[in-house]
């Protein structure tokens, strides 16, 4: 098989070009911009294009497939070559469901929590040596690569993102996967740009849930009223429902005690999210033939994801957190989560503003007091970013209003970062929040 990737340098497309590559395909690919990792992990491969750009004369019959790119527009030169020569063209997406069309496919929904359940699930279904298929939004322990392809494998488990399929279809990417266990862990409004109304949004789960086949699973977050109401309001059909709620558990001395089947059990993770998640992929485990036991087994090991209340530093009497927290809801359940496992430290906490949502002067009400559980608080965004975004302006006043009282607002992250250390004296936690970098800031408190 000779397959194309246009726009190979993203983060989940080139992971995909490299487990074709493995698996023996001929790949090629182009893209106008590739940084670090995809960069030096194409080159090793031998995959990395010779020039950047888009060139035509790359496409030609001799290829079976096109893979489509969420970066590349209507317009690429190379795209409007593989139309007019009839090439079959597949957004990421529609090719991983047509390399697992013939398999059991576990896809992991919702507004947050989908990164840290796949990877419970990723992880326990490869501690008892299971077999499977997989897309994850992180790279993460144990793993090479953000997609694996198993000709073997009867099982599929996809991070199903609701943002939109390509630039030639507009559906959400968690419908292309035509789910048979389908999981909602959460639904809390986002991606203002794609679907402006709260309404909108919802609606996206109503259909994933609905496209469900007859003998299909359905596992949904009881605890979260939003996903509770729309599930057990959706019409009566015959696959099964299984609802979740956060287990029982305590904390002492920092460390999260779980309730398990064969008593209290010691974990590495914490924080509610995360033990909804964990619930969330037990039964999804099972679904693809773990037992409880099992997966609690494989759960006692389980260190978490990067970039996912990751530690990045530990003191006598302070731990230093990285989280990819941007949406609201995830923002409050971040901060509330270290604030429970040390409730007698102060926590500082800084967010930066770096997605269209959180950047939208309309969205950004949605913010208010989300911060609140934090002793003191920060918040980032860089007006370079909305230029290059093609987004109106910001003002620090604005900023501070919707976030409400005693939120600190920054345009310059050395000045943050300077704000940070005089506020930390190594008795308390920071937790730094952000899908991007913080604009590159140093970590080094």
């Amino acid at each position: 098989m000779r397959v194309h990737f246009i726009s190979i340098g993203g983060a989940v497309m080139h992971n995909l070009a490299l487990a074709l590559h493995h698996k023996g395909y001929q790949i090629t690919g182009s893209d106008d911009e590739i940084y670090e990792p995809a960069k030096s992990r194409l080159a090793k491969a031998g995959l990395l294009p010779t020039e950047l750009g888009w060139h035509h004369e790359r496409i030609d019959t001799h290829l079976d497939a096109i893979v489509l790119g969420m970066h590349a527009r209507k317009d690429n030169p190379e795209l409007l070559k593989a139309q007019s020569l009839g090439i079959r063209i597949y957004s990421f997406p529609e090719y991983m469901y047509e390399q697992t069309k013939d398999k059991k496919r576990i896809v992991i929904g919702g507004s947050h929590g989908k990164t840290s359940t796949t990877a419970m699930i990723l992880y326990a279904l490869k501690y008892h040596q299971f077999k499977f298929d997989y897309l994850v939004g992180s790279l993460i322990d144990g793993f090479d690569t953000m997609v694996g392809i198993d000709p073997s494998s009867k099982i599929a488990v996809f991070e199903g993102d609701e943002y939109l399929n390509s630039a030639l279809d507009p559906r959400p990417k968690f419908h292309i996967y035509k789910a048979d266990v389908g999981i909602i862990t959460g639904i809390a409004w986002d991606h203002i740009n794609v679907f402006p109304t709260y309404e909108n949004y919802l609606e996206q789960f109503a259909i994933f849930i609905n496209d469900l086949p007859d003998t299909g699973t359905l596992i949904y977050c009881a605890d979260d009223p939003e996903v509770k109401k729309l599930c057990e309001s959706a019409p009566v059909i015959a696959h099964q429902k299984i609802p979740y709620q956060t287990p029982a558990f305590k904390i002492e001395n920092g460390q999260t005690i779980v309730q398990f089947s064969k008593g209290w059990t010691a974990l590495q993770i914490f924080g509610l999210h995360n033990l909804q998640n964990m619930m969330a992929a037990k039964y999804a485990c099972m679904e693809a033939g773990l037992t409880e036991a099992q997966f609690e087994e494989a759960m006692v090991h389980f260190k978490g994801t990067a970039k996912r209340l990751e530690v990045i530093a530990q003191k006598p009497n302070s731990t230093i957190y990285r989280d990819f927290a941007h949406a609201p809801s995830k923002l409050k359940a971040t901060i509330n989560a270290v604030k429970q496992l040390h409730p007698e430290r102060k926590l500082i906490a800084a967010y930066e503003l770096h997605t269209f949502s959180s950047l939208n002067k309309a969205f950004l009400p949605q913010y208010h007091h989300t911060m609140s559980e934090a002793t003191v608080k920060a918040v980032l965004f860089s007006p370079k970013t909305l230029e290059m975004k093609k987004m109106p302006t910001l003002t620090i006043e604005e900023v501070a209003t919707a976030f409400g009282k005693g939120v600190n607002v920054f345009t310059n992250k050395e000045e943050l970062h300077q704000w940070i250390q005089q506020q930390y004296t190594e008795n308390e936690d920071i937790l730094l929040m952000s899908s991007g970098t913080f604009d590159g800031m140093k970590t080094d408190f």
